[in-house]
């Protein structure tokens, strides 16, 4: 008769806290000597003849902006110098915020209270009351202002989300937290109907009370990444983009948390691809050759503009723009230097002018032999956005930009950054960049 042992289960042993952390570290500790080594990527041997251009231009800016300071030319920070006619928002407390709603809340419980039903006024950001300030180069909310009451039938409902959006706003920032806008709109899907309208609400709001959106705590989700030389603490963390990994760093829709921004780099390459700004990322294209390279990731949201805004402010370094060789990756650039309608009246804070046109441009396209297959026919409505372009105050500002643009329209051919793909996956990092830094290739 054959006897089977009975199997034993063996309790774990027991560990304290203390001696648990202790396991942890060493095995993070051995994980690490496993893991395949970083590959160290130095200052390319060229850097000093490649970046010699760059660094003329990033004096003569520096010089403009010191001459700009002495002379006493008007400048975003001269408050006397901005039109009256026009309403432009401030960075405002979360204490001056709140102090704002409770003003706006009492003046309506105060019209209430006289059996007058209430109404506001609020300043219209409709097409018509946009302005373009040459001087600033960006784009501005006019004077006009428009009522809404809740007595009028068809200002009723907006009447009523435009409180319930204040509320909401007013619990938010007593209890000094942020929350999306895709929150905001969950909190009273059967009112809003449409996050249209909570979003749209939400701009009248900050223009009412006269601060950034961002000061009423209501954020966009992650969409641009930064990578490169550039260090700065985000909530009271150490940020270094040399060691965020292949893919960066998300840029943080809390831009008023960022400070003590750090860089020796020599200038911003704004691309518009994400697919371009991952091929920089992984050949470290600015160890080679020191920048920060930043992307959005096609239309630029509010967090990206923000941030490129700040750090162009703070570090005082040309802005290289990479789009693709179409009316689209213009029509990008012009929303990074200049603004959009959307959000004209904070445009101070958003835009960030001087960008240099780097590449794709349509003269590339003949210049590096792009092949015949990689050069795409424009539709009809491409050439039509091209021609709207040409009536832009921002493109006629520039005639070498009109020339390119042109040189568009009479060609009928557009191209992808990628395209540059044809002659090597690595060519834009190791023969197009190079070459065009070199040449000071910019306009």
């Amino acid at each position: 008769m054959s006897t089977k042992k009975r199997s034993r289960t063996v309790p774990p042993p027991v560990v304290d806290a203390a001696e648990a952390s202790s396991l942890f570290i060493a095995a993070s500790a051995t994980g690490k000597k496993k893991n395949r080594k970083r590959v160290e990527v130095k200052l390319a041997a060229d850097a000093d003849i490649v970046l010699a251009k760059c660094r003329e231009l990033k004096e003569k800016l520096r010089r403009k902006k010191r001459e700009a300071a002495t002379t006493g030319t008007p400048s975003d920070d001269d408050s006397n110098a901005i039109p009256k006619d026009i309403v432009e928002v401030d960075e405002l407390s979360t204490t001056e915020v709140l102090e704002g709603i409770e003003g706006v809340a009492l003046q309506i419980t105060r019209q209430v209270l006289q059996k007058k039903g209430f109404s506001m006024e609020i300043p219209s950001r409709a097409s018509s009351n946009q302005i373009y300030l040459k001087d600033r180069d960006r784009l501005v909310l006019g004077g006009k202002r428009v009522g809404r009451s809740f007595l009028n039938v068809r200002e009723s409902r907006k009447s009523a989300i435009t409180l319930r959006v204040m509320q909401l706003l007013h619990a938010v920032l007593v209890k000094r937290i942020h929350i999306t806008k895709r929150d905001l709109f969950y909190t009273d899907v059967k009112l809003f109907v449409d996050q249209a309208e909570s979003d749209g609400v939400l701009d009248d709001v900050a223009t009412m009370i006269g601060c950034t959106r961002s000061n009423l705590h209501v954020v966009a989700s992650d969409k641009g990444l930064v990578v490169g030389r550039i260090q700065f603490e985000e909530d009271g963390d150490f940020i270094d983009c040399t060691k965020m990994g292949v893919g960066g760093k998300a840029i943080p829709p809390y831009i008023d948390k960022i400070e003590n921004i750090r860089s020796d780099a020599e200038f911003i390459l704004l691309v518009e691809k994400e697919a371009a700004y991952m091929r920089m990322a992984e050949d470290r294209f600015y160890n080679k050759y020191p920048c920060i390279v930043i992307t959005a990731k096609g239309q630029p949201d509010v967090a990206s503009r923000m941030f490129l805004s700040r750090i162009t402010n703070e570090l005082q370094i040309p802005v290289l723009g990479l789009v693709d060789s179409d009316p689209y990756g213009l029509k990008i650039l012009s929303v990074y230097m200049s603004g959009s309608k959307n959000m004209s009246y904070d445009s101070a804070s958003l835009t960030t002018p001087n960008i240099m046109w780097l590449g794709l441009r349509p003269t590339d396209l003949d210049k590096y032999d792009l092949p015949d297959q990689c050069r795409l026919d424009m539709t009809e409505n491409d050439i039509k956005t091209g021609k709207e372009l040409l009536n832009e105050e921002f493109i006629q500002k520039n005639p070498k930009w009109m020339k390119e643009i042109e040189n568009m329209i009479k060609t009928k051919k557009k191209a992808e950054i990628q395209a540059l793909s044809s002659f090597g996956f690595q060519y834009i990092t190791e023969e197009y960049l190079p070459r065009k830094l070199r040449e000071g290739d910019w306009i």
